[in-house]
């Protein structure tokens, strides 16, 4: 059930976050319809892609990956960005199913329907997997927590109740073409969800969050991740705040918890993970592109960072090395 589709830009307000949301993209995304008769109880095990779920009709109960159980009612939008193993059942306790385990049929395009055969009340899911352009280390990524709800993040989000609406009247309308319907609005909802959190979280006053709320220094992140291959110096990056050398770095430091230079560094390799294997570049490529002089010192680079030589990430993800 993997479906490759039009890049789908995630939405933005204004300032550092819309050049940071506007880097994100929805790469390829599978769903399923889910009409489930009781007692039912479907296990998602863990995955690298996001996973979304839209309760359509009825309610239902969700074991999170925190390990609580928490009752969802029609209308609820929850996004695992991370993918985190979890189940969705009609009550807690029953025995959890594997997703795979059901029956799945195409229903149009990257649309699947899934069902369980049974005769009792019945429930209306939408669900799916979300593969974003981004490499499993980026800092957003890494900052959101496990599970995030529509509902809780609509007080910061006035968008959010319009397209709960929408794809409540798509899903239990059951029409012509409401698969894909249902899967635009899902893209949408998804990306309202992360900005709404990245725009209204609250935690600690340093780190990523905070740099691109701080309008200088979100500026300066911006162009480190829309421009990684380029060669940023602290100088270009102080003459982006409009700053002298020494003030921007303190500063910077200050709000990010970490110099410029070991970001640009970490950015640039993250970006570099990401290009071996999601597109299977060479490292004498990738090497090339980041401006390194020599494959091998990249690959330096590469495992201070990373943890692991380019070439060995490349074999793991099951690629040859052919230079």
């Amino acid at each position: 059930m993997v479906f490759t589709s039009p890049k789908t830009a995630l939405p933005a307000s204004e300032g550092p976050l819309t050049d940071i949301l506007r880097g994100l993209r929805l790469d390829g995304v599978d769903y399923g319809r889910c009409e489930l008769s009781e007692p039912w109880a479907v296990l998602f095990p863990a995955q690298k892609a996001a996973r979304f779920h839209f309760i359509g009709r009825r309610g239902c109960w969700l074991f999170s990956p925190a390990g609580e159980w928490i009752e969802l009612t029609p209308g609820d939008a929850l996004l695992l960005p991370r993918g985190a193993e979890h189940v969705v059942a009609s009550a807690p306790g029953i025995p959890a199913v594997p997703i795979e385990s059901y029956t799945v049929e195409p229903l149009q395009d990257n649309v699947f329907n899934v069902s369980n055969g049974g005769h009792g009340p019945k429930i209306l899911l939408f669900c799916g997997s979300m593969h974003f352009n981004l490499d499993g280390s980026h800092p957003l990524l890494g900052m959101m927590p496990d599970m995030m709800r529509a509902k809780e993040l609509m007080a910061g989000e006035p968008g959010i109740p319009h397209l709960l609406q929408a794809m409540a009247g798509e899903i239990t309308m059951n029409r012509a073409g409401s698969g894909g319907m249902l899967a635009r609005l899902a893209d949408v909802l998804a990306a309202s969800i992360i900005r709404s959190w990245v725009e209204n979280s609250g935690g600690d006053t340093r780190g990523w969050i905070a740099a691109i709320r701080d309008r200088d220094i979100g500026r300066v992140v911006a162009a480190i991740h829309l421009q990684p291959d380029r060669n940023w110096t602290v100088e270009a990056l102080a003459r982006k705040m409009g700053a002298s050398r020494s003030a921007f770095a303190e500063r910077f430091t200050a709000v990010v918890g970490e110099t410029p230079a070991r970001y640009v560094a970490r950015i640039r390799m993250h970006q570099a993970r990401q290009w071996l294997i999601d597109d299977r570049m060479r490292v004498s490529v990738v090497a090339a592109r980041l401006g390194y002089d020599s494959e091998a010192s990249f690959s330096r680079a590469f495992k201070r960072i990373i943890g692991i030589a380019p070439s060995h990430l490349r074999t793991v993800d099951g690629t040859s090395e052919n230079r």
